[in-house]
């Protein structure tokens, strides 16, 4: 417990008279940390904190990496500047060694500085003084992770930029012939043959690389730790990463295996409007990047660039593509869907080269000028063209019905409208696509006259559905005809449940493996309902924990 003599060794407080300090030392927090504990993260509620003993280290990440930004030693202080401008915090406090940490909560320390305005004379100094050094540090100019040569039109160098850009990895991408390239690429450039090329900060050159490779360049994680974990999550969209939260909170010990990047669909999207607690709306990799610090912090293990070859039920084991196993006591399947494709003359040679299935937000820059299509009418497609509308010259959505309010929520709709270089062609389809190296032309059929009418197009992205892609699972996992996974009562529906006990809600037709999100047989696809539904599973793998496994 805190004493006055404590709280009096505090240079702010020392003039404090002894009520007040005997107040302080009955309401303030006294925090002791181990080394590596955090006083509060990055975006922490404002308070004051005040170095008793020990040493404190100031960390900020910038561009997913760590850095370290100074040290509160013994009688310093620290929340200055969130309670200055009524922020969140914009750094975190981890103890560097085992530290003693007062904390006063705000609206203590308000009801102080009122009483004490030479203690708020000299916050205020010293949050001025502070914000001046985090003004300093955002002025400098950011450097890229990584450095990269390739044509647009090089299907190896898109997979690599959509890459980078998912997992949030910043990078400087040059065609061959740009004339900067001289200039930003030291040393010799690397022939066309050799492209893509990337060089890393730390100067090392690749040529056309995996991404599996280059993720473990870049650190992210692509190894298990473990051999046996509590509790496998196989997918790391929005479901798999609350589940990844959750299973970690909880003390499982809960591995996530992702294919790309964390974030699925949702990921990608530009502007989310209608998710829970984020009332300006949030896009979706800022969401997916919070969640996956989060379940990162609370000790879960996120693997990128892994899928699964196969799942032995009878073992638990499950056998990761390119070798290794992993055993696990439960399983989650939250591997969502992918995007339909559509039957067209042409299209297959152009993905890549100026078709994309789904947002390819990392292809916005390219289309400054150009005139884009997307085929669809719901709410992916609507999120797609405002975020194409900052950037291209027109944006067209092409949908076979008569409506968009049939299948679009009504705020994208208005929102839409409201955009002057974005139009709607309705009752009308995409027949064919043109172009030499890449595409540059699209016909387009009106349902009503049937007329076909050719487009000059800088870029068609698609969304016209998603099915789950589950051919991989055992056949002990029951599916329904389009491939997604039966659980809770539609197992018993299908006469698949040989347990002695009734399937739990999220509980597939083996005991102990768990469906969640897009791919679990379900009228309802919402992130806040795979959010949910990974919360939910954790739950239910708890209690199979708890009653089943052996």
């Amino acid at each position: 417990m805190l004493t006055i003599d404590d709280i009096r060794a505090i240079p702010l407080f020392s003039t404090l008279p002894d009520n007040e300090l005997e107040h302080l030392a009955h309401t303030c927090a006294d925090l002791h940390l181990c080394a590596g504990e955090f006083a509060v993260h990055e975006g922490g509620e404002r308070a004051l904190y005040a170095v008793v003993s020990g040493k404190m280290e100031v960390i900020k990440t910038f561009d997913g990496i760590e850095r370290t930004l100074g040290w509160r030693l013994p009688g310093t202080i620290f929340g200055e500047v969130p309670l200055a401008l009524s922020s969140p915090f914009p750094g975190a406090y981890r103890a560097a060694e085992p530290s003693r940490v007062m904390r006063v909560d705000a609206q203590r320390y308000y009801v102080l500085a009122a009483a004490s305005p030479e203690i708020a004379f000299k916050m205020g100094a010293l949050a001025r003084e502070r914000i001046g050094g985090l003004q300093g540090l955002s002025a400098e100019p950011p450097k890229a992770r990584v450095t990269m040569i390739g044509s647009r039109w090089d299907t190896a160098c898109t997979a690599l930029r959509q890459f980078l850009a998912r997992n949030q990895i910043s990078y400087d991408w040059m065609t061959p012939d740009a004339p900067e390239v001289t200039a930003r690429w030291p040393g010799t450039c690397p022939p066309e043959q050799d492209c893509p090329a990337l060089r890393l900060v730390d100067g090392t050159v690749l040529s056309r690389p995996a991404t599996r490779e280059l993720a473990e360049l870049l650190g992210l994680q692509t190894q298990p730790r473990l051999a046996e974990y509590d509790t496998m999550i196989i997918g790391g969209g929005p479901a798999g990463l609350a589940a990844a939260v959750y299973g970690a909170s909880e003390g499982l010990r809960t591995v996530v295996l992702e294919r790309e990047a964390p974030g699925g669909q949702a990921g990608t999207s530009s502007r989310i409007e209608n998710y829970l607690g984020f009332p300006n709306g949030v896009s979706g990799d800022e969401l997916a990047s919070r969640a996956l610090q989060q379940a990162r912090r609370l000790g879960a293990e996120i693997l990128v660039t892994r899928s699964v070859a196969r799942i032995d039920v009878s073992g638990r084991s499950v056998h990761l593509d390119g070798g290794g196993v992993i055993r696990a006591r439960t399983i989650i399947l939250a591997t969502g869907v992918t995007w339909r494709r559509l039957a067209i003359d042409g299209f297959d040679r152009f993905i890549g080269k100026g078709i994309y299935y789904g947002a390819s937000r990392s292809e916005a820059n390219a289309t400054h000028g150009l005139d884009v299509y997307l085929i669809g009418g719901g709410n992916s497609a609507g999120q797609a063209a405002l975020y194409f509308a900052n950037h291209a010259r027109m944006v067209t959505l092409v949908l076979r019905g008569d409506s968009l309010e049939k299948s679009m929520s009504r705020y994208l709709v208005e929102q839409l409208r409201g955009k002057p270089n974005v139009g709607v062609q309705l009752r009308s389809e995409v027949v064919g696509a043109h172009g030499d190296t890449h595409l540059t032309a699209i016909d387009v059929r009106d349902g009503l006259s049937a007329e076909v009418r050719r487009h000059d197009c800088g870029g068609l992205f698609v969304f016209i559905g998603a099915d789950a892609e589950t051919e991989w699972l055992p056949e002990e996992i029951a599916r329904d005809v389009r491939g997604y996974v039966l659980t809770g009562d539609d197992v018993v529906k299908a006469g698949r449940w040989s347990h002695s006990r009734d399937p739990y809600l999220l509980e597939s037709s083996v005991p102990g493996v768990f469906a969640c999100g897009d791919v679990r047989l379900s009228p309802v696809k919402r992130v806040a309902s795979a959010v949910g539904e990974g919360s939910m599973a954790i739950a239910f793998a708890h209690k199979y924990l708890q009653h089943d496994a052996r």
